[in-house]
């Protein structure tokens, strides 16, 4: 989507649609900017109210644009970010498959929220048909703003594209089947992805035979049921930039039967989004590259495929972990903490300024947060409120769950080091525990995107969260440090 900002219409300029939002107690001054004959009338006649998403026709109104109507704010001083997205929603329904360019007048809307509401419209703008023989036919290409005054920067516009084109490719990816995208799937796209920007992107994928080699026996417990191999994935991007690199790590499981503690077939269909994590780690790497961001990343991916099979790891199994900590595996359908933990181990090798894991870990954090929240898990203070401030930014918000060494007794295991579930209590939590006995050795933070990673119901699919947050916390780092 390619978005533009004037302070003004242009008068001479032609518009497809041009839409102006209103708020309830100030209609009319729309009518005076636009010169808008008998919207008295209209607005009688039609009993419109400018509520939420509210829409009035303007047929003939206004000369400049084939297409005018008003659109309701409801009352700006009660208008909060979380509305945003239905008014955007509303627009890009009513445009997309009529207009390749709309104007939209935020002179009405708080300044404040006009870079949400860009970003809004962006993420209203995607649909998925790649495997339906009836395509969805959107055409909408260009939005054009419109205020007097706004805070809206070329940056910000151009940073918000980037964030388009990088959710979007998280939502892709989660969106395809698990007979489409498997772990060699992933390091395939890794791969394409730095063929098409070479000069900033370096790839490297280890086979199970390397994976064997490192002695990652907790990953490998987890894909040797399957008959597809596993897969660990590194991206680095600006890998000449001499600071210690962002590491961010995505679990990539590309289906989740459970293993042995096999899941119930109700529903089991929605585990190809167990892979969400790694998804977001690609788009956040593609967003990068639009943006063109000056800070050295790494994003790591831990790729397998949880199968029921004679070679799957059995409840009660030792595993021995890259770090050397023994691990007995209780709960095979616990296997995101076993592939993220030898591949938090291997990133150490980047020596990396601070490490955020990005999965889509526990059914408990969806019965804490639900759809609405990401936990968040850290023991860093500052990287906590820097992950807070950056999710408040992108409207992709966290919330800050505890990781306290008090949880860790429910992890003791009378055979190993760690079991690898602490029983029905703060499932979340000890998940987080679990991973933290990895992480001593630098900054880090557990993002459990369980609950908002998709969708469920009629509107099924993947949301690409938490690309918008990433990379606003890539972007706020840049600005702070340079």
């Amino acid at each position: 989507m390619n978005l533009t900002i004037n302070t003004s219409f242009p008068e001479n300029g032609s518009s497809q649609s041009l839409l102006i939002l209103v708020d309830s107690e100030q209609i009319q001054s729309a009518a005076s900017t636009y010169q808008i004959n008998n919207l008295d009338t209209l607005i009688e006649a039609s009993q419109f109210k400018a509520g939420l998403a509210e829409s009035l026709s303007l047929i003939g109104q206004i000369s400049q644009s084939q297409h005018a109507a008003l659109i309701g704010l409801g009352k700006t001083a009660e208008l909060q970010a979380g509305k945003l997205a239905k008014i955007a929603q509303a627009i890009i329904k009513a445009s997309q498959k009529k207009f390749k360019q709309i104007s939209v007048d935020l002179t009405q809307l708080p300044q404040e929220l006009h870079y949400l509401f860009a970003l809004a419209l962006t993420q209203a703008s995607y649909g998925y048909d790649e495997y339906k023989s009836k395509k969805n036919e959107f055409i909408l290409e260009q939005i054009d703003f419109i205020a007097a005054e706004t805070p809206l920067t070329a940056e910000q516009l151009q940073l918000i594209q980037a964030v388009q084109t990088g959710q979007n490719l998280a939502r892709d990816l989660g969106n395809r089947p698990g007979n489409i995208c498997f772990p060699e799937y992933l390091a395939e796209q890794a791969q394409a992805l730095a063929a098409q920007y070479p000069d900033l992107l370096k790839v490297t994928v280890l086979n199970e035979q390397q994976i064997a080699d490192l002695g990652m026996g907790a990953f490998l417990a987890v894909s040797k049921g399957s008959d597809r191999p596993g897969r660990i994935i590194t991206i680095e991007y600006l890998a000449h930039r001499e600071e210690a690199p962002v590491v961010l790590l995505g679990k990539g499981i590309t289906f989740d039967t459970g293993g042995i503690s096999l899941k119930p077939g109700a529903g089991m269909d929605e585990m190809k989004y167990d892979m969400c994590g790694a998804a977001s780690v690609l788009g956040t790497l593609r967003a990068l590259c639009e943006s063109r961001l000056p800070i050295h990343v790494v994003g790591a991916i831990a790729a397998a495929e949880n199968m029921p099979s004679g070679k799957a790891t059995r409840p009660g199994d030792i595993v021995t972990t890259m770090s050397g900590q023994t691990v007995e595996i209780l709960n095979t359908d616990a296997e995101g903490r076993l592939v993220l933990c030898d591949a938090l181990t291997y990133v150490k090798r980047f020596n990396p300024a601070l490490v955020i894991d990005i999965a889509t870990l526990t059914g408990a954090c969806v019965v804490a947060l639900g759809s609405v929240l990401t936990g968040m898990f850290t023991p860093d203070n500052e990287l906590a409120a820097e992950l807070e401030t950056a999710g408040q930014n992108a409207f992709d918000r966290v919330w800050r769950m505890p990781v306290l060494d008090d949880y860790q007794e429910q992890l003791d295991s009378p055979f190993a080091d760690i079991a690898n579930i602490g029983g029905p209590k703060a499932g979340s939590v000890t998940a987080a525990c679990f991973l933290q006995r990895f992480t001593r050795d630098y900054r880090w933070a557990h993002l459990d995107i369980a609950g908002t990673a998709w969708n469920s119901g009629p509107n099924k699919g993947a949301t690409g969260r938490p690309v918008p947050l990433l990379m606003q916390f890539l972007a706020n780092r840049v600005q702070k440090h340079g």
